[in-house]
């Protein structure tokens, strides 16, 4: 499978809130996005470990080439080398768990990694109205990403404030709360990705009253990659 870029890819460089951390919003992405939904459709879902709060499916391995061939160029805008892609992770998603089911982390921002060198993306591969991803700041701390330094300042807040009377109720995070507010926001689109690095406070913006289907051809379907730039 040989993916090309859409010859109108277009790119918006963002940057969230005080930290100014990068992001980058990607539209037109790829030149057949059609091809990866109908690839998307005869892989076999299954539930996750982590705290994904849905199913998963690994991508086809030409999307890690593709994304390597895109990205580098864009690598000096996250203060990075070009260098060889590993990508610890790689997978279609699909958002699928009910808001009764949601631990107290799946109901707040998190992070993927510590590393602010570590990029993750987000490529959207529905239609409708199925949300995008935010950005936060921690109230408490004032934390916007978290890296090795603020981890236990930052956890220790968070299981502080588990306990607490401004702890979420059932529900995906969708805006500003007691305990973070929403300092950036992406809006789903077909065929848009957004790439920003693993240690920014980030969330899916997700209707609570309307979780999508376990389908992806109808579901909120994306590939959801991990990215390290090794030398």
């Amino acid at each position: 499978m040989i993916l090309r870029p859409h010859p109108e890819i277009r790119i918006r460089r963002l940057a969230i809130g005080a930290e100014r951390a990068p992001l980058l919003v990607i539209d037109d992405l790829v030149a057949d996005p059609e091809r990866l939904v109908r690839k998307a459709a005869a892989r076999h879902f299954v539930g996750q470990q982590s705290m994904f709060p849905g199913i998963r499916a690994h991508a086809p391995l030409s999307y890690q080439a593709f994304l390597q061939e895109v990205l580098t160029p864009l690598l000096p805008e996250f203060g990075l080398a070009p260098g060889r892609f590993a990508f610890p992770m790689a997978h279609y998603s699909l958002v699928t768990r009910s808001p009764q089911q949601l631990a107290f982390l799946q109901r707040i921002p998190h992070i993927d990694s510590v590393s602010g060198a570590g990029l993750a993306t987000v490529h959207y591969l529905f239609r409708g109205d199925w949300g995008g991803t935010a950005f936060y700041r921690h109230r408490r701390t004032g934390f916007e990403s978290v890296d090795a330094d603020r981890r236990e300042t930052y956890f220790r807040c968070l299981e502080d404030e588990s306990r607490g009377s401004d702890a979420p109720g059932e529900g995906y995070i969708d805006g500003d709360t007691a305990l973070f507010e929403q300092i950036e926001r992406v809006d789903g689109a077909f065929n848009r990705m957004v790439v920003y690095r693993r240690n920014s406070l980030h969330s899916g913006n997700i209707d609570s009253g309307r979780v999508p289907p376990p389908d992806p051809l109808s579901g909120r379907l994306s590939i959801n990659t991990f990215i390290d730039v090794l030398p």
